[in-house]
């Protein structure tokens, strides 16, 4: 498997810290309100490589942080004048929902900043006690960046007087305008929480470093094997805990690091201080969650996404073709078997999860399986091949999840749903006491609600048709 590691800029072989298994950290969303796009590229992108990582026989350990410390918390539930765990366990329950609907699956290892806190204190006292980091008079410890000689190799950026985080973090008292908070002293009523360096909060940059080491670590010369995000962590979040974990412990956090580009919306950069995020609760109304999964994951992870409604219906319409397909085998038992096609889309997706081809090799499979079953709609091979592809698809990549009947009835509410399954029992009814005139007027008024009815030996289905 080959995999592009954002500090080296190339691709690269992977090669596992412990031979057959691989460790994987994703920095995970601040729950302080609903996940939007970006959100929910990262989660698919990491999603996927998990899948990958288990179609090669790793097993996988992957971890993801919930932070629910952070200033951007304490200012939404002052306003909204709810208490901080309430705001933050709201929010991680949307954020699993919002996950759970686009298939991404939940993660081996998911910890809470809140939960993490010794970890946290046991990391900068060890960055005090190795001259790495310090404590000012109003009870900050900051990172000493200069004591670092390899800091600025993650993310290769040029420091200078003007740097960004030396103006999100301004002190008099640090020794260098790049230097980083690892705890903010904090003497009033908002959130704080007793240490050994004083009442206050810890640095956002501090929680993953501490999780990674808590829980992932190997003890070898990195960490894990594999730490991903969203381009816009590179810096100062991934820099930073690199150089936090190396000056603390003597390696290397990460082997690889690979990071997901970011998402725009008709081309503008997704940024609410732009006003333009789109909410994932807001699309799941429109479409289903699959579809904005095989959306979203359509184009190169490492490449800005450009979201578009003309393209999520575009890429609808490829996904329809491999349900249309599903709904031809329903009700077929399948075998379990290995075949070129699957062969040849985990050899693609080793790329660096390279999409694109494995999405026309996947257009291809279900074009050749409809092709074999209009020639021979009785040929056994093509089915069981069909189904044993489809069954991989799902595995792999996430799509095909649904039944494919339900899949076409997205856009009716539930009380609608309901009523056109009492109509089919009805009619299903009125077929047995061979009343067909009634079993026809109910036909007409299901189809009048832009329905089409599929009577099979397995019963009778329904989907929608406007």
């Amino acid at each position: 498997m080959v995999i592009y590691n954002s500090v080296t800029k190339t691709k690269e072989q992977f090669e596992p810290l412990i031979p057959g298994k691989a460790s994987l950290y994703v920095c995970g969303p601040t729950v302080y309100d609903d996940a939007h796009l970006g959100h929910a590229k990262s989660a698919l992108v990491f999603d996927l490589l998990r899948r990958v990582l288990e179609a090669n026989a790793y097993e996988v350990t992957f971890a993801r942080n919930i932070t629910d410390i952070d200033d951007k918390i304490i200012k939404k539930a002052t306003a909204e004048k709810i208490d901080i765990q309430t705001l933050t366990d709201t929010y991680t329950a949307a954020y699993h929902r919002d996950m759970d609907i686009l298939g991404v699956r939940r993660p081996t290892i998911e910890p809470k900043a809140t939960e993490s806190l010794e970890a946290m204190y046991a990391l900068i006292q060890k960055l005090i006690d190795k001259g790495h980091a310090y404590q000012i008079a109003n009870g900050d410890v900051y990172f000493d960046t200069q004591s670092d000689s390899k800091y600025l190799s993650i993310s290769h950026r040029i420091q200078d007087e003007d740097d960004t985080q030396s103006r999100v973090e301004s002190s008099v008292e640090k020794r260098n305008p790049a230097d980083f908070a690892l705890w903010k002293s904090v003497h009033d009523n908002s959130l704080t929480f007793e240490s050994p360096f004083g009442p206050g909060r810890p640095g956002w940059h501090t929680e993953c470093s501490a999780m990674i080491e808590k829980h992932l670590s190997t003890g070898k010369k990195y960490s894990i094997d594999i730490h991903g995000g969203g381009a816009d962590l590179l810096f100062p979040h991934h820099e930073n805990e690199a150089a936090q974990t190396r000056c603390s412990t003597d390696h290397e956090l990460a082997h690889y690091w690979m990071h997901n580009g970011f998402v725009n919306i008709d081309g503008e950069k997704m940024s609410k201080s732009l006003g333009n995020s789109f909410f994932i609760k807001d699309a799941l109304h429109a479409y289903q969650g699959e579809v904005l999964r095989f959306y979203l994951l359509s184009t190169h992870y490492r490449s800005n996404f450009n979201f578009n409604e003309l393209d999520l219906i575009a890429s609808k319409k490829r996904l329809d073709k491999l349900y249309r397909l599903k709904k031809r085998l329903f009700g077929m038992k399948g075998v379990e078997e290995k075949t070129e096609f699957q062969t040849r889309l985990l050899e693609i997706l080793s790329d660096d999860m390279n999409i694109s081809p494995a999405l026309a090799l996947l257009d291809e499979m279900i074009s050749t399986a409809n092709e074999a079953l209009d020639s021979n709609a009785k040929d056994k091979v093509a089915k069981r091949e069909a189904l044993a592809n489809l069954a991989y698809v799902e595995k792999v990549l996430g799509f095909g999840v649904m039944n494919p009947f339900e899949y076409f009835q997205f856009g009716f509410d539930e009380a609608t749903k309901e009523k056109i399954n009492t109509l089919i029992e009805q009619r299903s009814e009125a077929k047995k006491a061979k009343d067909f005139s009634k079993s026809d007027a109910i036909r007409d008024e299901i189809t009048a609600m832009g329905v089409a009815l599929m009577d099979s030996a397995q019963g009778t289905f329904w989907e929608r048709t406007d």
